[in-house]
């Protein structure tokens, strides 16, 4: 038996009950006879909390002092579990993220990671114990600062960690049996997903899948490393990540492939905004400039589209999608080069959704767009913009129509389940 990685949401150790009820898990892995590294998130809305904390001592709450705040989160719930386990007669050492070693950039709140040098870890788990690491922190390399990787970064400490530690495979626990072919929450029908490859769990985690971050599932491919993502409630097989399908032994069957839908699931989006910059001179480098300036501001753009312009003026619109909390910091850079860029004003609307279809099957299934778009109709949803890639459709819409339009596109594409409908177990999914 080789290492195994796992990793424990905020839900799954939101009280003593659920820390209890973890620790037990890792023991039974280590019982198995695999070493195991835990890495676990804050208890519960423990994040939040601590967020609403700072904003109420300070509105701007420096970036640095954030980080080292919001990092007390894991280290209580690390610490916790590693009491639990030692309870069950095991021996187990907690660390921080920047004792496991892993090393980051200087980019306060949102930082990436550089390298990971998990040597005390490995001599932690040589040495018989269960290693807890808390997730989601790391230390900067050049300014040897505390670091946090922005929300639901416990996902990339995890595959980070498993990649530098050879693991077999990386478990992400949640409070959901699976990735579903829908959020749960919203489709009572949705299936689960018993493989899905690389790409398009890219692409579902990139239009708001919530139960993986998109980083996390980068750099899971980017080294290989098999993601089983499973419920810390239940003992229920999970959903499998990779590169290649998973094969199931069956009694009757023998070996069995488990192959790809044609669409793998419908995502959805709320957290994002909609910008319009509004009298554009359409000429060459004007959306350089646009886009330049949202860059120079650290602001990740999502979808973009620039209307036709008008014969009389010479002058378009470009609408670009960002996240809501990056919206007041893009307005104020956009405003901040109006002169140079030439525009006559800005739109900012943050009632918007995003429906994204995902499906490495679409690409070779002609009428896959035409019967998207007439589920929208007959749902009566109104698109605003339409962004596509060889595996992904995905529209905006009103805010207020996202949980129709999901359902709708799900019937339409038959993904609803005839059996059980899918369990919640608690929590946000992360």
């Amino acid at each position: 038996m080789g290492l195994v990685v796992q990793k424990y949401g905020g839900s799954s150790v939101a009280d003593a009950e659920g820390i209890k009820r973890v620790a037990k898990r890792i023991v039974e892995a280590k019982k198995n006879g695999h070493q195991v590294v835990a890495v676990v998130s804050a208890m519960g809305d423990t994040t939040d909390e601590l967020i609403d904390l700072a904003e109420q001592v300070s509105p701007m709450p420096a970036g640095r002092e954030l980080d080292m705040l919001l990092t007390a989160g894991e280290r209580i719930s690390m610490a916790l579990l590693a009491m639990a386990i030692k309870n069950l007669g095991h021996s187990a050492q907690s660390f921080t993220g920047s004792q496991a070693g892993v090393i980051t950039d200087s980019v306060h709140n949102k930082a990436r990671i550089i390298d990971v040098t998990p040597g005390r870890i490995r001599t932690s788990v040589d040495e018989g114990n269960i290693a807890i690491v808390a997730g989601f922190q790391g230390v900067s390399q050049d300014s040897k600062d505390i670091t946090t990787l922005g929300r639901g970064g416990s996902d990339t400490t995890a595959v980070a960690l498993a990649a530098a530690l050879d693991a077999e495979v990386c478990e992400i626990y949640t409070d959901v049996d699976g990735v579903f072919t829908a959020d749960p929450r919203v489709v009572k029908k949705a299936k689960k997903i018993d493989w899905i490859a690389f790409e398009d769990m890219l692409e579902l985690a990139a239009s708001g899948s919530k139960v993986l971050l998109h980083r996390c599932v980068e750099y899971a491919r980017r080294y290989n490393i098999p993601i089983h993502v499973r419920s810390s409630f239940s003992g229920l097989q999970g959903t499998w990540v990779s590169s290649e399908p998973l094969v199931r032994k069956t009694q009757q069957q023998g070996d069995k492939q488990v192959e790809q839908a044609i669409i793998s699931g419908v995502a959805h989006d709320t957290s994002e905004a909609k910008v319009t910059v509004v009298g554009v001179p359409d000429k060459p480098g004007e959306a350089a400039a646009i886009f330049r300036a949202i860059s120079d501001a650290e602001i990740n753009i999502d979808m973009i589209v620039q209307n036709v312009s008008a014969a009389s003026t010479g002058l378009t619109d470009i609408s670009f999608t960002l996240p809501k909390s990056e919206g007041r910091k893009a307005i104020d850079a956009l405003e901040k080069n109006k002169a140079g860029i030439g525009f006559d004003s800005l739109r900012y609307d943050d009632q918007i959704g995003k429906i994204s279809l995902v499906g490495a099957g679409m690409k070779t299934n002609p009428g896959v767009t035409a019967d998207f778009f007439k589920a929208l109709s007959d749902a009566g949803v109104n698109i605003e913009l339409i962004s596509t890639s060889e595996i992904r459709i995905s529209v905006v819409t009103r805010a207020d129509d996202v949980n129709e339009a999901v359902r709708a596109v799900h019937s339409a594409f038959g993904l609803d389940s005839d059996s059980d409908e899918a369990v919640v177990y608690g929590g946000t999914g992360r």
